[in-house]
C-alpha cells in the first residue's frame, strides 16, 4: 500500500508538471535530522505564500505545518517573479516526505541519519572509469605510447621518450594535468585521513572487482600516486601536461582515441614540463611565472600518501618521502605560477596562486617530519593568501585560484604548537566564509557562489570549507548555507536536479553530459559531478558549443545563469575529475553520520545505537593474568572480541598475541610503550611531539608484525590510559589510524583500580554499576573495556565475571560484535 501511494503522488506531481507555474525544490536525497532543513518555494506569477505543509509519504499525514515565521520571503529571482525559503527544521523524525504549498508539491525526499549510507564511494565509480593506462571499465588499456617530451625550459631534452602511462584523463577529453591530479589525490587522501570508516573495500587496485583488503578510497588515490611518480622520474625532472587540446577531435572512447601529434596515429603524445616560463607550441601563450604551484601539488600529495600509504606499501611510500622533500624544496627556490599550455585554442587553466599549494605542502612536511621551520614556512605562505580569492568574488578567470579550498589554513587551524597562528588561520577560514555569506544576501537558494565555469567545483571547496571550520570551532553561523550549497547539488536549484551524475537514483541528474561514454554507446558516467551553471554572458562566448536537442530546462533559464543537460554544452555538463574527487571529503562526512558514531575530540568512542549490539574491548600493557581465561571465555560464547595491546605487551606474550588472532579477535595497538600524551587537568597540553608520538605508533605496529601478527584493517587505535585529544586524533588519521576509545558510563574501565586507590571499585559493584546503566540507558553501540591483566594487589578480577556479564547481556538481547563489524553495519 505504501509503494502504490508513493507511485500515485508521484504521478500527480508529474501531471501537475505540465501546466504548473510553481516549483518547489528539495534536496532529493534528503536531510539529516539535526540539518538546517529549508525547501526553496519559485514561481513564474508575482505571488506569495502564507503556509507550507510537510506531509508523511507512509500515513499521508501532514506532520508539519509552516506559518509566517518558518517563510522568508527572498522576492524576484532570476528566471522567477516570486520566492521564499520554507524552513521545517523542527522536523526531526526519519520518514519519507513531500513538502506542499498550495496545490505546489515537492519531489519526495527523506529525513533519517541513515540516508547517505555508503555514498562516499560513489565518486570512486567515475574516477575509476577515468582511469589511463589500464581502464578497468573497459576492460582494456588506453594511451600506452605515453609520451614524447616538449617544452624543456633549458630546450635540451625535448624530443625524449618518457613512461608517463596512468593517471586519470581530466574530464571528457583525454588530457591529462598534474595540476588537477595532485589534487585529486590530496582530496581523496584527505577525505580518508579524515572519515575512513565510509570508505569500502569492494575493488582492487587495478580497480577490477573484488576486495583486496585496501579501501578503495586508497586503492584510487594510489593509481594518481602512480603516474604522478612517472611525471617525477628524478629530482630535476617534474613535468605539468599530457596531451594538448589537439586532442579534441570529437566524440571517441580512449581506448579507440587515434589522435597523431606527429609521431603516428594513436601513438607518443606530447608531455609538457613545469616551466617557469610561458608556454605553447602555437600561437596562444599561457602566463607562467614560476614552478611551485604545481611543486607544492606535488610534494602535498605525496607527503600525505607517505603517510596513509605506509601500512600497505612501505617501500613505494619510503620513496614518496624523498620525492615530496625534493618537490618541496624545489618549489621554494622557484616561486610563481606554472600554468597549463593552450594549443590550438585560447583556453587553459590560468591558475594564478601559488602561495597556498606551498603553504600545503609545508603543513605535509611539517606533519611528516616535526621539524618547526616548516612550520614558519607554512605560517609565512599563508599570510600571502589569508583568503583564497575567489570567496565573495563576482568573478574570475578559469581556473584563476586553484585549489579552489585551502586545506593549508585548515591544518594550521589545528596544530597547537603555535597557538597565535591557530587563531589567525580559523580566522582567515572564517573571513572567507563570511563573504560568500554576505554575496548570497537576498538570493532564495543562499548561492554566493560565482557562477563561472566549474561552479560546481567551487560550490564543494565552500561546503568544505564550511564543514571543516565548524568542526574545529562549533560556529553555527554557516550551517545554513552549508547545507543550501550541499542541497544546491543535489537538487535545490532553480532547475531542480542534481549536478551529479546518476546519484539519487530515482531523481532528476544529468542525463545527457559531455561524454563520449553516455553520448555514443548510453553508458552511464555515475559519480560525477558536471561542471554546473554558468554566467549566460560567459556561456553564449564559448567557441563551438550550442545546444544539441531541445532544453528540457528551458523554462528555468535566464539571462544571468544558465544549465544545461544537454551534451553539447562543454561548459555546463561536463564531469570533472578533479571536482569529483574533491567530493569525496563531504561525501565521506554524510555517509560517516549513516553509523551513528559517536566522537570525542576526533575519537570514535561508540558505535551506532540502532541495534543492541555492543563490543567487548580488552586492552593490556604490563599484565596478561587474564588472558587465558578471557579466551576460554570468548570461545566457548562464540564471542569475538577486540584486543588493543602495547607493544611491550606483544614483546612479552607474543604467544597469547597470537593465539588471540588465532581465533579470529581483532588486534590493534595500544601504543608501543604506553605513554602518556596530553595533560590530566588540561587537554589540550600535549605532553609529546608528533615525531615521538608516530615513531611510538609505528613501533607498536612494527613489533607486531615482527611476532607474525597480521594488521587488521581498518586500523583502529586506543590510546594509552584511554586519554587524548584533538591532535593526537588528527595525527593517526594522517597515518592511516582511527583513534576509538571506551564508551564512559558503567565504571567497567576501574577494573585495574587497587584497595588502596580512593577510586576503588570491586569487581561485584562494577558488575552491578553495567547492569544497572543498562536498564536505564541501555548499551547498544557500547565499547566495553575490560583490562587484559591486572596488579597483583587487585585480588578480585572483573574478567572471572565476564561469562556471566556476557550471558546475562545476552538473555537481555544483546550481541557481541568486534569493532570492526560494530563501527561499520
Amino acid at each position: 500500500m505504501k509503494r502504490i501511494n508513493l507511485i500515485l503522488a508521484l504521478f500527480w506531481i508529474v501531471l501537475a508538471g505540465y501546466s504548473q507555474s510553481s516549483w518547489i525544490r528539495v534536496n532529493q536525497v534528503g536531510y539529516l535530522e539535526e540539518d538546517v532543513k529549508v525547501a526553496v518555494w519559485v514561481s513564474k506569477e508575482n505571488n506569495s505564500i502564507s503556509e507550507f505543509q510537510v506531509m508523511d509519504m507512509a500515513t499521508q499525514k501532514v506532520v508539519f505545518t509552516g506559518s509566517t515565521t518558518d517563510i522568508r520571503d527572498t522576492g524576484k529571482q532570476p528566471a522567477f517573479q516570486s520566492s521564499a525559503r520554507l524552513n521545517f527544521t523542527a522536523l526531526k523524525t526519519p520518514g519519507t516526505y513531500i513538502l506542499k504549498a498550495g496545490e505546489t508539491a515537492s519531489v519526495p525526499f527523506r529525513i533519517g541519519n541513515d540516508i547517505y549510507a555508503g555514498t562516499a564511494d560513489i565518486p570512486l565509480q567515475y574516477m575509476r572509469q577515468q582511469r589511463c593506462g589500464y581502464n578497468p571499465f573497459l576492460k582494456d588499456s588506453c594511451h600506452t605510447h605515453d609520451a614524447i617530451s616538449v617544452g624543456d625550459p633549458g630546450g635540451k631534452r625535448d624530443g625524449l621518450p618518457f613512461n608517463t602511462v596512468g593517471g586519470w584523463h581530466d574530464a571528457s577529453d583525454y588530457l591529462q594535468y598534474v595540476t588537477t591530479s595532485a589534487n585529486a589525490v590530496y582530496q581523496m587522501l584527505f577525505a580518508y585521513s579524515r572519515y575512513p570508516e565510509s570508505f569500502g573495500d569492494n575493488y582492487d587496485a587495478n580497480g577490477d572487482e573484488g576486495a583486496n583488503g585496501i579501501p578503495d578510497i586508497l586503492d584510487e588515490a594510489k593509481w594518481g600516486l602512480d603516474w604522478l611518480v612517472r611525471m617525477n622520474p628524478d629530482a630535476d625532472t617534474y613535468f605539468n601536461q599530457l596531451a594538448d587540446d589537439r586532442d579534441h577531435v570529437g566524440f571517441t572512447l580512449p581506448n579507440e582515441q587515434k589522435v597523431d601529434y606527429g609521431w603516428g596515429a594513436g601513438k607518443e603524445r606530447p608531455v609538457y614540463f613545469v616551466s617557469p616560463k610561458p608556454q605553447g607550441l602555437f600561437k596562444h601563450k599561457n602566463r607562467s611565472t614560476g614552478m611551485a604551484s604545481t611543486l607544492g601539488k606535488y610534494a602535498s600529495s605525496f607527503s600525505l600518501g607517505a603517510q596513509l600509504l605506509s601500512p600497505y606499501y612501505p617501500e613505494f611510500s619510503a620513496l614518496l618521502v624523498q620525492k615530496a622533500g625534493d618537490a618541496y624544496k624545489k618549489g621554494v627556490e622557484n616561486p610563481g605560477v606554472s600554468q597549463t599550455a593552450p594549443g590550438g585554442a585560447p583556453y587553459f587553466y590560468e591558475e594564478d596562486n601559488w602561495a597556498d599549494d606551498m603553504q600545503l605542502a609545508a603543513m605535509e612536511m611539517y606533519k611528516s617530519s616535526g621539524q618547526k621551520e616548516h612550520l614558519t614556512q607554512a605560517v609565512n605562505y599563508g599570510r600571502l593568501e589569508p583568503v583564497t580569492p575567489w570567496m565573495g568574488a563576482d568573478s574570475a578567470r578559469h581556473y584563476q585560484w586553484y585549489p579552489f579550498v585551502n586545506l593549508g589554513h585548515y591544518h594550521l587551524a589545528v596544530q597547537q604548537n603555535d597557538p597565535r597562528a591557530q587563531k589567525e588561520f580559523i580566522r582567515n577560514m572564517k573571513t572567507g566564509l563570511q563573504r560568500v555569506k554576505e554575496r548570497a544576501e537576498g538570493d532564495a537558494f543562499l548561492n554566493g557562489i560565482p557562477f563561472i565555469w566549474c561552479s560546481n567545483n567551487l560550490t564543494v571547496g565552500f561546503i568544505t570549507q564550511c564543514r571543516l571550520y565548524h568542526e574545529i570551532t562549533g560556529d553555527d553561523s554557516f550551517l545554513e548555507i552549508e547545507t543550501a550549497m550541499r542541497d544546491w547539488l543535489l537538487g535545490c536549484n532553480p532547475w531542480g536536479t542534481s549536478m551529479i551524475v546518476g546519484y539519487p537514483e530515482q531523481g532528476d541528474t544529468p542525463e545527457d553530459p559531455h561524454s563520449a561514454f553516455t553520448h555514443l554507446h548510453q553508458i552511464p558516467v555515475t559519480g560525477g559531478i558536471v561542471d554546473g551553471p554558468i554566467y549566460n554572458s560567459i556561456f553564449s562566448n564559448l567557441i563551438g558549443i550550442y545546444l544539441a536537442n531541445e532544453d528540457k530546462y528551458a523554462g528555468f533559464q535566464s539571462d544571468y545563469v544558465v544549465y544545461h543537460d544537454d551534451y553539447a554544452d562543454y561548459s555546463t555538463n561536463e564531469p570533472t575529475m578533479d571536482g569529483t574527487a574533491s567530493l569525496t571529503y563531504y561525501l565521506g562526512y554524510l555517509s560517516a553520520q549513516a553509523k551513528g558514531l559517536e566522537r570525542v575530540a576526533g575519537g570514535i568512542v561508540r558505535g551506532g545505537q540502532s541495534k543492541k549490539q555492543l563490543s567487548l574491548v580488552f586492552t593490556g600493557h604490563e599484565y596478561a593474568d587474564g588472558a587465558r581465561t578471557i579466551q576460554k571465555v570468548l570461545k566457548k560464547n562464540n564471542v569475538k572480541g577486540t584486543f588493543f595491546l602495547t607493544g611491550d605487551f606483544y614483546r612479552k606474550y607474543p604467544g597469547i598475541a597470537r593465539d588471540i588472532q588465532k581465533d579470529g579477535h581483532y588486534l590493534g595497538p595500544h601504543s608501543d610503550k604506553h605513554l602518556l600524551y596530553a595533560d590530566w587537568q588540561k587537554r589540550d597540553s600535549l605532553l609529546i611531539s608528533q615525531s615521538d608520538f608516530e615513531k611510538d605508533l609505528n613501533n607498536n605496529y612494527g613489533t607486531m608484525e615482527k611476532i607474525g601478527l597480521k594488521i587488521d584493517s581498518p586500523r583502529y587505535f586506543m590510546p594509552p590510559y584511554e586519554w587524548y585529544n584533538r591532535q593526537i586524533s588528527d595525527w593517526a588519521k594522517s597515518m592511516g589510524v582511527q583513534i576509538v576509545n571506551f564508551t564512559p558510563g558503567t565504571t567497567s574501565n576501574a577494573d585495574y583500580t587497587t584497595p588502596e586507590m580512593k577510586n576503588y571499585l570491586s569487581s561485584e559493584k562494577i558488575y552491578d554499576n553495567i547492569l544497572a546503566y543498562e536498564v536505564k540507558n541501555g548499551l547498544n553501540g557500547f565499547l566495553l573495556l575490560i583490562h587484559i591483566g591486572t596488579d597483583a594487589k587487585r585480588t578480585d578480577k572483573l574478567y572471572n565475571r565476564l561469562e556471566d556479564l556476557i550471558k546475562e547481556l545476552k538473555r537481555r538481547g544483546y550481541e557481541f560484535k568486534d569493532i570492526n563489524t560494530l563501527l561499520n553495519n
